[in-house]
């Protein structure tokens, strides 16, 4: 019989997983490559000229929407019909996104997480509202990344009818796998709380990274939330454990 010592010493159970994920679906902006500060820089810069200031209570509703509707959302929350037409911010917006764009890096633990899944056989995907043209260039420099995707689909693709929160972009991703999966089988990663929400309406699992400076009210629709995918445990979610 064991001593009481013995069985003191023995290891705890490991949990169980929180799903059986056999996919796993990246947002783009602010989650895999760091863009975001882009646009914020940019907003700041054109509101300044008016004496406003861009903050982010408004950069909250504005995360993961069409330009259309972002914009919409920024001339409402600042006041800025009467100053200058959506047309006109929208033109000096992309003079200046076209340089800064080429200049995005990735975020902190993407490449190990990406390589990691890839090289164990999950079929991965990329679900961003960025439109074709931006993501040519925000991506040009990133091609160790995103050649490892089945498949991208982005905002302006013809299966998105309605961007975040609606869960188009997520369902159309999901359908593009060769297998038969079901949006219980995917794990979505977002860093905006309306791609969290598009993700759940999906029925989907979602893993949130959000900017240090969202608040926190924000996290409570996602399933986990990290301060960054280098504290990510694939275990967790039924994935392959990493090696290093």
């Amino acid at each position: 019989m064991p001593s009481a010592d013995a069985a003191d010493a023995t290891p705890a159970a490991a949990a169980p997983p929180r799903a059986a994920i056999s996919h796993v679906i990246f947002d783009m902006d602010g989650l895999l490559l760091d863009t975001e500060g882009f646009y914020t820089a940019v907003q700041e810069k054109i509101l300044a000229r008016y004496g406003m200031v861009f903050d982010w209570s408004v950069k909250a509703k504005m995360m993961g929407k069409t330009t259309a509707e972002s914009t919409r959302i920024l001339f409402e929350e600042c006041g800025l019909t009467g100053l200058l037409t959506p047309e006109e911010f929208l033109e000096e917006r992309e003079t200046m996104l076209k340089e800064l764009l080429p200049t995005s890096v990735a975020m902190p633990g993407v490449l190990r997480l990406i390589h990691h899944l890839h090289t164990n056989g999950i079929p991965l995907a990329v679900a961003t509202g960025t439109h074709k043209h931006h993501f040519a260039l925000k991506t040009q420099n990133h091609q160790e990344i995103f050649s490892l995707m089945h498949h991208i689909v982005t905002g302006d693709d013809p299966d998105v009818k309605a961007g975040k929160p609606s869960p188009d972009i997520f369902l159309a991703a999901m359908r593009r796998f060769e297998c038969d999966v079901g949006p219980s089988n995917c794990l979505v990663f977002e860093d905006a709380p309306l791609g969290v929400a598009a993700a759940k309406t999906a029925g989907m699992h979602v893993l949130m990274v959000p900017d240090a400076r969202l608040d926190v009210s924000h996290h409570k629709e996602a399933d986990q939330v990290l301060s960054s995918l280098l504290d990510f445990n694939p275990s967790a979610w039924g994935l392959p454990v990493f090696k290093d």
